[in-house]
């Protein structure tokens, strides 16, 4: 995905300015930025869910708006900070709707789909809840059938809004592993490129390999991790003085008091 000179703005506020951002598979990017920073809104703009103000992003050398909407659903996914269930579909069916790009000639699923979709379900530890009305599942537990939904769809370029939201501690350090898994070079299978908003720096620094911080005046910085996750250009972003701490092998960000 090659993004070239993008601008976004909300109204009159300009959010991002002239962004020039390259993602490639094998990469984990991590967006950092304060509350109406643009996070969201870039998200939904590489989705294809928003217009382009001025500015081009390539999928594959092609441009966003020219790809077919089924071929598309195939080569990128979205999961989006929040949802509202309407209708009351099971969390087998709700994971099993993504695999609708992949159904040329039929039209309903077929034993691959489901087979996908129940492993889907149970790599996020709920193949238990797959009968289950998805409004009767808690807010971890809806979390999770929609990551299901996103691993099903299987798209290499995976677009995540707050991921870890709503999930126990132990379920945020899966879910973040397997991100990280997904992204390996090594395994030819995987090799997705995943781009994530997070407002948890430790979390998003164990496992990102870059990082995009959005400063909310349109002005912005991208990276290596390495080279992005220092104090001062973190405490810019956030508004707020952070430090950077070395505790054995592990790096921590602390807010100051």
């Amino acid at each position: 995905m090659d993004i070239r000179a993008l601008n976004l703005s909300v109204g009159k506020r300009v959010l991002v300015r002239e962004l020039n951002w390259h993602i490639q598979p094998g990469e984990c990017w991590c967006i950092i930025g304060r509350n109406g920073a643009g996070k969201s809104t870039l998200l939904r703009t590489l989705a294809g869910l928003r217009p382009i103000e001025s500015g081009q992003i390539y999928l594959r050398d092609k441009l966003l708006q020219d790809w077919p909407l089924t071929g598309l659903a195939r080569e990128r996914s979205f999961l989006p900070q929040g949802r509202v269930d309407v209708f009351g579909y099971s969390a087998l069916d709700t994971v099993l709707s993504t695999r609708h790009p992949y159904q040329d000639a039929h039209y309903w699923e077929n034993s691959d789909d489901l087979e996908i979709a129940m492993a889907a379900l149970r790599e996020m530890d709920v193949a238990d809840l797959a009968e289950r009305d998805v409004r009767s599942l808690s807010g971890g537990e809806r979390q999770r059938v929609a990551i299901a939904a996103l691993l099903a769809q299987d798209a290499k370029w995976m677009l995540l809004d707050e991921p870890a939201n709503a999930l126990d501690l132990g379920h945020q350090v899966s879910v973040m592993q397997l991100f990280a898994r997904l992204c390996s070079k090594e395994d030819a299978q995987h090799n997705k490129a995943v781009v994530m908003v997070s407002h948890d720096l430790n979390m998003a620094y164990r496992i990102a390999t870059h990082a995009l911080l959005l400063m909310g005046d349109g002005n912005w910085q991208a990276g290596p991790a390495d080279e992005i996750f220092n104090a001062s250009q973190l405490s810019i972003c956030l508004g707020h003085p952070i430090e950077r701490f070395t505790h054995g092998e592990q790096t921590l960000f602390f807010p100051q008091n």
